[in-house]
């Protein structure tokens, strides 16, 4: 796992080494650049495989094909082989250079042969083309930029900024989105002119123009199986799921899985445990507010598998004390507050491993997350006129407020919001945090203008329009792994794992699994109101009763409570009235409305003064802004 950085255009020696610098968490082993003409790469390197003669930028045997790459190909042994055949010779034990291999004999087609997880730049010497190139589900991050005929790309947007052609503005259509979803959907970021790559994509620089292509799409086709022999169904699943975590098993470093005591991350570490020859290390941070906490259940597992497990209890205090650490890893604002703990989970993970299995992608295939239940209720209850839905809705703000994690008043307001929406966009309401109407109250009326509230969904609607004809389940599913699992899961992994240079493999990911599963009929993943139910099948046997048909608590933290106890003065300093008329984004007015409700429990604003919070410590930042002094205070 590595960082990159390049530009084709404007610049020097000087502006890389100082993008690359910026990368330096990602890759603490090397740095090295590569400069042709107008070209220049630069490359941090986390060693992983091959630790001696893997050194980036990487070229073929005559120098007219260079590669940087972050990332692992995981059936890099099986092209090598087939390369080799074919009279390709090899001067390291690399997947970095089975890719320059690849690419030699198929050219952008090479893309459609990598299993693994990658963000890459390619340079065609003899073409004079540039490329580069995000896998299938987006698992490595890549930005990028096209301003004064000059091609700029890198790892993370701090490194982008680097670039003295980009400019720090704030693009107020994406902060009006990340208001809505708590993150920036792709391809957009919070600054102006910079975007990301979507997953399956590539994108060709040649003759100062861009060019992007599209390699690969989710796809809901079924599979040459009988999906009604449920038999036939788990031995095909059961082979695919072995499959990919024995290949995400090869490392040169120490390695080890994240373990919850979920379903998802029990499942990767009991093959874990099937697949290696040693005990299998597993790593979980427990809290003290129980309602958050799984220690027990992560125990339980570790103890059934006969694993070397590794727990950290974490106070409060710990996971606030983060919060300057998080603010420097979050570039681009995200307001998903499991980002904490699992920055202190991959801290703490890093002291023993240099790679950890995780369970990403799971809740997404399988319909894991309790949105997907609420999905048949809110069918039943879209039949009422929407006049009685909003009497239920008047009647359920007045029920008392609990800060607990999940807690029933809570899902009970979820449930009822949002059926002035399409399904599709009801669900996203449930997940995020404003709507866009409550948008054009909170923005001060000078960035209201700037703003164009009809296209806060047209990201969303593009894909939909790639979905048309499918079932509403596999609809959600679709945007799940396009929106959800790709800007807020899998961009909270790599930031928070990178930082502590530690690389965090997917199982769950693997395109063959996820095409198998999305193959399925939706009802062996929710079935009544049994979710992951195909899985559940599967682990019967493996894993303890009770860790199978638990239900789903997620990496949460008690962010409710925070804001009314220990973050009390931190929120009131950086949501001040005066701070925020100076700083003339937001309506200081419709904020302390909001701040206020809270604090007297007139409504549960959890998620909104926390995706505030989140924006204004990521502007102090990255906007150098002074930020206020922050100890927590425990009462």
């Amino acid at each position: 796992m590595c960082g990159i950085a390049g530009f084709h255009g404007s610049g020097n020696h000087e502006i890389i080494k100082n993008m690359t610098n910026s990368l330096a968490r990602r890759g603490p082993n090397d740095e090295s650049f590569y400069n042709f003409a107008n070209l220049y790469f630069g490359f941090r390197r986390l060693s992983i495989i091959d630790l001696t003669t893997g050194r980036q930028p990487m070229s073929n045997e005559d120098d007219t094909v260079w590669l940087i790459f972050n990332g692992e190909i995981y059936n890099f042994l099986e092209l090598r082989t087939g390369l080799e055949k074919k009279g390709h010779k090899f001067k390291s034990k690399t997947d970095t250079e089975v890719i320059i291999h690849l690419y030699e004999e198929k050219g952008e087609a090479c893309f459609d042969e990598l299993n693994g997880m990658f963000a890459l730049a390619i340079w065609d010497q003899k073409a004079k083309k540039l490329i580069v190139a995000k896998d299938r589900l987006g698992k490595k991050p890549l930005y990028y930029s096209v301003i004064n005929n000059t091609f700029i790309f890198a790892s993370e947007l701090k490194a982008i900024l680097e670039h003295p052609l980009i400019k720090k503005e704030i693009d107020y259509d994406s902060l009006n989105k990340y208001l809505i979803y708590e993150y920036v959907p792709t391809p957009k970021t919070i600054i102006k002119n910079v975007s990301k790559l979507e997953p399956g994509h590539f994108l060709i620089w040649q003759n100062n123009q861009l060019t992007n292509k599209e390699y690969w799409d989710i796809a809901f086709q079924r599979v040459n199986i009988d999906v009604n022999n449920q038999a036939l169904v788990l031995k095909e699943f059961d082979n695919l799921l072995n499959d990919s975590i024995k290949r995400r098993l090869v490392a040169d470093v120490p390695l080890g899985v994240f373990l919850s005591g979920g379903l998802d991350s029990s499942t990767i570490t009991y093959y874990a445990a099937k697949n290696l020859s040693q005990q299998v290390k597993t790593f979980s941070i427990g809290f003290s507010d129980k309602s958050f906490d799984e220690t027990a259940y992560a125990d339980q597992v570790a103890k059934f598998l006969g694993t070397d497990h590794y727990h950290l209890n974490c106070s409060p205090s710990d996971l606030l004390k983060a919060m300057s650490e998080v603010a420097k890893i979050n570039d681009e604002p995200l307001a998903d507050a499991s980002i904490f703990p699992t920055h202190l989970l991959s801290q703490f993970t890093r002291t023993s491993v240099t790679v950890a299995l995780g369970g990403d992608g799971g809740d997404e295939l399988l319909a894991g997350y309790p949105t997907f239940q609420a999905l048949k209720l809110s069918k039943l209850i879209r039949l009422l006129p929407l006049s009685v839905i909003k009497i239920l809705q008047v009647i359920t703000n007045q029920l008392p407020v609990s800060y607990n994690n999940f807690s029933w008043d809570f899902k009970l307001k979820r449930l009822l919001s949002g059926y002035e929406y399409w399904p599709e966009i009801q669900n996203q309401i449930w997940l995020g945090s404003f709507k866009k109407e409550e948008n054009q109250s909170l923005l001060s009326p000078a960035i209201s203008l700037q703003v164009n509230l009809e296209e806060s969904f047209i990201e969303l609607e593009s894909l939909l329009s790639k979905v048309k004809s499918e079932q509403l389940e596999n609809r959600l599913t679709y945007l799940y792994l396009k929106q959800y699992l790709l800007d807020d899961i899998l961009v909270k992994a790599d930031r928070a794992s990178m930082y502590n240079s530690l690389e965090v493999r997917a199982p769950f990911l693997d395109y063959r699994l996820v095409d198998f599963i999305n193959s399925l009929p939706f009802d062996l993943k929710l079935k009544g109101f049994t979710t992951k139910y195909i899985l559940k099948e599967l682990m019967k046997g493996k894993l303890p009763d009770n860790i199978i048909n638990r239900p789903k608590k997620g990496f949460g933290v008690p962010v409710a409570k925070w804001l009314n106890d220990e973050l009390k003065d931190f929120t009131n300093d950086l949501l001040a009235g005066s701070r925020l008329k100076n700083q003339g984004i937001f309506n200081p007015d419709y904020v302390n409305k909001i701040l206020v409700e809270h604090r007297h429990k007139k409504a549960d604003h959890r998620k909104k003064i926390w995706t505030l919070l989140m924006f204004q410590i990521w502007h102090d930042t990255w906007f150098h802004s002074v930020i206020p002094a922050f100890e927590p205070e425990f009462r």
